[in-house]
């Protein structure tokens, strides 16, 4: 997954009744294990790494586990940007590694009236998660501190191009200049906002507040 990919944000949907709203439906969160040294804890735009397990609320049938099936090896993804359940973004926040909980979701923050395969629609849905690792997303203050090589709090055309070319040496891919400069040229198209030559923090960074 390109690091700088675009992420469609959606706003929370209400339902009007009588010209007023409802409020959204809640997330239940059980904390099953806590460790006893927390030293980070996880925030929208953070990468998280689960295992975990799916139920459905209704007869406790199990319709996922990231432990049994496919390759058996946790998940990445970003929180706070809908890459999964809302729900999860809701569930998962100031939680620590190594953490487990128990999430109950509303069919309105799971899968909704549409169910999805083995998931029926409108069904509440029960996770039990287990936070492997948090690592900083793409979207971080650290990572662009990361990406800024003179500290001018702008990034310029080498220094993402340098940061491309070590983010696919780090997962075992050989640079390829040409390729870099075609990702390179992609990501200011969609990303230099103001077409001056650099991406600049706020261009770079979401504002996690409005999700």
């Amino acid at each position: 997954m390109l690091l700088f990919s675009i992420c469609s944000l959606l706003p929370s949907l209400f339902v009007s009744v009588t010209g007023g709203k409802l409020p959204e439906p809640e997330v239940k969160i059980e904390v099953l294990h806590k460790p006893f040294m927390c030293y980070r804890k996880s925030k929208y735009g953070d990468m998280l790494l689960v295992h975990y397990e799916g139920f459905l609320e209704s007869n406790g049938t199990m319709f996922h586990s990231s432990r049994k099936d496919g390759d058996k090896n946790p998940v990445w993804f970003t929180l706070g940007i809908r890459e999964a359940l809302r729900g999860w973004d809701k569930g998962l926040q100031d939680m620590c590694k190594g953490e487990r909980r128990k999430l109950t979701v509303p069919s309105s923050l799971g899968y909704g009236k549409e169910g999805k395969g083995k998931i029926p629609p409108s069904s509440t849905l029960i996770f039990d998660i287990e936070l492997m690792d948090i690592q900083n997303g793409p979207r971080s203050h650290e990572s662009f501190r990361e990406m800024d090589l003179n500290d001018d709090w702008k990034l310029s055309r080498e220094e993402v191009k340098e940061y491309l070319k070590k983010e696919f040496q780090k997962h075992g891919y050989s640079p390829n200049d040409t390729h870099h400069e075609v990702m390179v040229e992609d990501i200011f198209k969609n990303e230099d906002e103001d077409e001056d030559g650099f991406i600049t923090v706020r261009e770079f960074v979401y504002q996690h507040d409005e999700l």
